[in-house]
Formats: C-alpha cells, sequence, structure tokens
C-alpha cells in the first residue's frame, strides 16, 4: 500500500479516536462543572500533555523531528488533532468576551496557555526521564 494511504489512514483511524475521546471528556467535565470552558480547558491541557509526552518518548530531543513517523501520524496528528480543541478555545473566549465578561474571557485565556504549555513541557519531560 502507498505510504500516502497508510499515513492518510491512521490520520483517519485516529481522528475517529480523537473525537469520540474528545466529546466524552469534555462532557464529563462540563456536566460536573457546569460550564463548557472548563471541559474545553481540560481538553486542551490533557492534549498538550499527551503531545509533548508523546514527543519525549518518540521523537529525536535535539530536533523533534517528526516527518514520516507512522506512530506520530496517528497518535499526534490524528488522535491528538481532533481530541485537541483550539477552535473551541477561541469561540468560548469570544462567547465570554461578547457576554461582556471581560475578566472571565482573560482568565480564561491565561489559564488556558498556562495549562496547556505546562502541560506540553511536563509530557515533553516526562517522555525524556521515562
Amino acid at each position: 500500500m502507498p505510504p500516502m494511504i497508510v499515513s492518510l489512514l491512521l490520520v483517519a483511524v485516529g481522528g475517529a479516536v480523537g473525537g469520540l475521546l474528545r466529546y466524552w471528556i469534555s462532557r464529563r467535565v462540563t456536566d460536573r462543572l457546569g460550564h463548557a470552558v472548563w471541559g474545553i480547558l481540560t481538553v486542551n491541557a490533557t492534549g498538550a500533555l499527551a503531545i509533548g509526552l508523546v514527543a519525549g518518548l518518540t521523537l529525536d530531543a535535539a530536533t523533534l523531528e517528526t516527518a514520516g513517523q507512522p506512530h506520530w501520524t496517528l497518535l499526534a496528528t490524528g488522535i491528538l488533532g481532533s481530541y485537541t480543541t483550539v477552535s473551541s478555545f477561541a469561540l468560548q473566549t469570544l462567547e465570554l468576551a461578547g457576554t461582556r465578561h471581560y475578566h472571565r474571557a482573560l482568565r480564561y485565556i491565561a489559564a488556558s496557555l498556562t495549562a496547556c504549555i505546562a502541560g506540553a513541557a511536563l509530557g515533553l519531560w516526562l517522555g525524556w526521564t521515562l
């Protein structure tokens, strides 16, 4: 089978899995905490942690080179690409700002950036040290 077809299949399967995980986790957190912001933040932060961990476990530490690696295509591009929700993050921020909750919107932006960057750094460090 041609490599491009294999890659497309890996992204498709991973995308289905990631989308299902995103929906399930986001709904569970939202149902418990009462607002979609918390479900989306949880998904983004855990997705950042996961991509850092996958990178730390599998990629060259000096370059973080990803090209042509089937595990990266499945895990990072497929599963985590559909799992993380940066577009939803943007929409939630605009929703908060549009309802004049400017301070909440700024806190949400700060919390999301902090949690996601810290999650990716922690995951990368864990991957390098395991």
